[in-house]
């Protein structure tokens, strides 16, 4: 996965993740998928990596919108 795809396979994050969590501004959603991003940028195999954002992000706003 090339750097723009990934780019907007996160984008596609965000908004699939503003559409779940409508209560959580998207301001604070894009923060947090590029957080759990930056978490994941030293891994060399990067298919996944959307992916895994997503799960970890879903995770914490799941817990932040309750």
């Amino acid at each position: 996965m090339g750097v723009s795809e990934e780019a907007r396979a996160l984008s596609a994050v965000v908004d699939r993740l503003a559409e779940r969590h409508p209560d959580v501004s998207r301001h604070v959603i894009e923060d947090v998928v590029q957080e759990e991003h930056r978490s994941l940028d030293r891994g060399r195999v990067r298919d996944f990596v959307p992916i895994l954002v997503e799960h970890a992000a879903r995770d914490r706003l799941h817990t932040v919108s309750r």
